[in-house]
């Protein structure tokens, strides 16, 4: 009798963030809520990497360096390829987020907590 090993895919989720530490935060809570985690600290490098895959998730910090949040907002939202990507918009910034909230699926306010974020996107799997 054969034993069959059916491997779990977890979709995955992009982790744009610049600070150290909510970048471990988003990233550790994201995986815990089921998906596979790619972080990265600027624009520039998440940007390139949007260019080769198609994440189901993305936490998105507006204020990173080397192409700002807002830029990849846009381009996710003017994308063919990633339209059905869910954004998670992170940021400090309360009347950027307010102006952005019809652009994003779920905008928080920093702080954000680890059960909070790993809750609302084990929703968006």
């Amino acid at each position: 009798m054969s034993e069959r090993y059916i491997l779990e895919t977890r979709p995955l989720a992009l982790i744009i963030e610049d600070d150290a530490d909510q970048n471990l935060i988003f990233t550790t809570a994201l995986y815990q809520a089921g998906y596979e985690t790619e972080s990265f600290k600027d624009g520039l490098a998440a940007q390139q990497r949007l260019s080769e895959v198609v994440p189901k998730t993305v936490v998105l910090d507006l204020h990173i360096p080397e192409v700002e949040g807002m830029t990849l907002l846009s381009q996710i939202r003017n994308d063919q390829r990633l339209m059905d990507v869910s954004v998670i918009l992170a940021t400090a910034d309360a009347a950027l987020a307010h102006s952005l909230h019809a652009e994003a699926d779920i905008v928080l306010l920093k702080p954000i907590s680890f059960s909070q974020l790993s809750v609302l996107a084990s929703r968006f799997k």
